[in-house]
């Protein structure tokens, strides 16, 4: 329904173009003859229209399609070789487009810029002020200045600056002419019997390597078994990989732990400038396996050859709770899984690596055995292993320690158990040949034997240790709290006895550079010095908890540590202190742990520490732990064990004065 104003001017519209009789108000035009036998289109308010057709809406929708947009358009696919129709189509429509810059020339920006060219013709001397001021100069000032020599205006379209054009280097060839490589034509044919054949060889083979493993000694029967383990699985042998595989896990744990591998080589503690005395312990790997959890660590021992190797026997100390036990090797450069791992069938007690075959380790069994094992050898098993039948030991053996080869050049090793003996034990081809040099004995202590006969008691020995110059002189501790100085030479008596302790002697240790000096330590919490000479220590520390093990530093006479029940380590050093530690410091997380032994390495300031849960930590030494005398403007302090005997023989003396001056 249209208004009456649309109605109007249609009506002039009509008018307009057809035109109107003024007689009789008929519309006429040029158009007559073409309207003949139609129907004129008549206004709308003479048009009858029912009054619902003139409220009809007609809906007109707008689309952004172009109707002039062909959609039938098709090209050639190379791919399937077809002609194909293309779905989309472009309905836009460009009606004008133009490209350029151009500026009038009496806009500010173009006379701002013929203002810049003329400056810059005349030397940019005030290109600046010209540029600034030109948008407040009158029109007429272009005029005045016609008369000078314009600067051609640089394109603006395609224009571009040399320094921007880099230049292309020109392409070369290079090319090398080699040989072929030698070639060979082969040819065969593949059927049914041929390769029965090649199955039929295969077999003979196997069955060969089968009849030799057979063929060898009972002593190599492990060897053998291992072998044809190698031949029935060399299709998926693993070890092949395996140096390449354990190098690739140091490389990944040294990463993992850099922080700690860089404290252990550049790390030193800065805090002992302001402490005169006291040191301290850093904390560095922990070493474990899962496997081993439920242990305790019985024995420490670093190799001399492999100062980043060391090995831990692992048992138990509850002997009411004696059952499996494990040797396990660490290497500081991978914490996380030990180097080689031999279960055994009982608890580990002691063991000692040899200083000069460092793939010997000698090992002492809480049943009474001892065995040999060879890292080189693939087995499981130690190559030498004591027997009833060999004179194995009745009780617990509690200490190992390799010695200087017999006159034949055989290695030997010496033992020391709870049933009183010390024996040594010579690596004879095939078999361990015992030689009992000692048996400890309780003074003035008998027993009646069948037939009346008076028996000694035998003293239980628990640790000893052999004196680093003095090749037949050793010293043995005993569960009674004594200990014994004996010669190799006399297997009947003891060269001296020293009441040193009230319970049983933990471990008795010579001196690395004074060779007199030993220490001794034991459960009734006290930690003594000796000099052999003397009956009574020298030095007396009482550590208010049991200790379990002590060791002497490698690069002091006078510094010595000690671990106690109660989770510390007691780091002493005589030189400075006499009375008490210059270093007392837990390295437990839980305080029911207890420590049980403990090691210094032999080339690094660092120290080992085990534990009844079967942990290994390493510890790092502050510098005041390892002090050594500062040395002055122009004078070398001497070096050598020399000093270190110095040192300590200068602390003996000081003790040694009083009993002189009565004698």
């Amino acid at each position: 329904q249209l208004p009456l104003q649309t109605n109007m001017l249609l009506m002039s519209v009509w008018s307009c173009f057809f035109g109107q009789d003024e007689e009789d108000g008929t519309e006429t035009g040029e158009g007559d003859e073409w309207m003949q036998g139609k129907t004129l289109i008549k206004p709308l308010d003479q048009l009858d229209l029912t009054e619902a057709e003139l409220k009809e809406e007609f809906t007109r929708i707008l689309t952004a399609n172009n109707p002039h947009a062909p959609q039938n358009i098709v090209r050639y696919s190379f791919k399937e070789r077809s002609y194909k129709p293309i779905s989309s189509v472009d309905q836009l429509a460009v009606h004008f487009v133009l490209e350029g810059n151009l500026l009038h020339q009496d806009s500010d920006e173009a006379r701002r810029q013929s203002f810049f060219l003329l400056a810059q013709a005349a030397g940019g001397e005030d290109a600046g002020d010209v540029e600034e001021g030109g948008g407040e100069e009158r029109a007429d000032s272009v005029e005045s200045k016609a008369g000078k020599k314009e600067q051609k205006i640089t394109n603006q379209f395609n224009f571009s600056e040399r320094a921007s054009q880099t230049l292309n280097n020109p392409l070369r060839e290079r090319g090398c002419q080699t040989e072929p490589p030698p070639r060979a034509n082969f040819s065969a044919t593949a059927n049914q019997w041929e390769i029965y054949d090649v199955y039929l060889e295969v077999l003979q083979k196997q069955e060969k390597n089968k009849e030799k493993a057979k063929a060898v000694p009972k002593k190599d029967d492990d060897k053998g078994k291992k072998k044809m383990m190698l031949v029935e699985t060399q299709s998926d042998d693993i070890t092949k990989v395996a140096k390449v595989a354990k190098i690739i896990e140091r490389m990944v744990n040294q990463n993992t732990f850099d922080d700690i591998a860089q404290d252990f080589k550049y790390f030193e503690d800065a805090s002992d400038e302001y402490r005169e005395q006291e040191g301290t312990l850093l904390p560095l790997w922990k070493f474990q396996y899962d496997k081993a959890k439920r242990l305790s660590v019985t024995a420490l021992c670093w190799n001399e050859s492999y100062k980043d190797l060391f090995a831990v026997g692992l048992g138990s100390y509850d002997f009411t709770k004696q059952g499996r036990g494990m040797l396990v090797f660490y290497s500081l450069k991978n914490s996380t899984f030990p180097e080689y791992i031999y279960p055994t069938t009982s608890g580990i007690l002691c063991l000692d690596i040899h200083k000069h075959l460092p793939y010997l380790v000698a090992v002492g069994f809480y049943d009474g055995c001892v065995a040999v094992y060879n890292l080189k050898e693939e087995t499981l098993q130690p190559i030498y292993k004591s027997t009833a039948k060999s004179g194995k030991h009745t009780d617990p053996v509690w200490q190992v320690k390799w010695q200087k080869d017999d006159m034949d050049n055989n290695h030997n090793f010496f033992s020391v158990s709870s049933d009183g003996r010390v024996v040594s034990w010579t690596l004879v081809k095939n078999e361990l040949v015992f030689t009992d040099i000692i048996k400890l004995s309780l003074a003035g202590a008998v027993s009646e034997g069948p037939e009346g006969m008076q028996l000694p008691i035998m003293a239980c020995g628990t640790s000893f240790d052999f004196h680093k110059q003095i090749d037949y002189l050793f010293l043995v501790g005993t569960e009674e709290g004594k200990i014994h100085k004996c010669s190799k030479a006399y297997s009947s008596q003891f060269l001296e006895t020293y009441n040193a302790h009230n319970m049983a002697v933990d471990a008795v240790k010579w001196n690395h550079f004074h060779t007199k000096v030993f220490i001794s330590c034991s459960s009734d919490w006290t930690v003594k010095i000796w000099d052999h000479t003397i009956k009574t220590p020298m030095f007396t520390f009482d550590l208010n908890a049991s200790v379990g093990d002590v060791a002497w530093s490698p690069y002091s006479s006078t510094v010595f540590a000690a671990v106690t029940t109660d989770g510390k380590v007691h780091t002493f050093d005589l030189s400075i202190n006499k009375y008490e530690a210059i270093c007392q410091q837990p390295v437990v997380a839980k305080k029911k742990t207890k420590l049980t032994h403990i090691e210094f390495n032999p080339v690094y300031p660092i120290i080992i520490v085990g534990d009844d849960r079967g942990y290994v930590t390493s510890l790092k030494l502050s510098p005041n732990l390892r002090k050594k005398p500062k040395e002055k403007k122009g004078q070398e302090l001497p070096k050598g064990p020399e000093v270190e005997i110095a040192k300590m023989e200068k602390l003996l003396s000081l003790l040694r004065e009083p009993e002189n001056s009565n004698a």
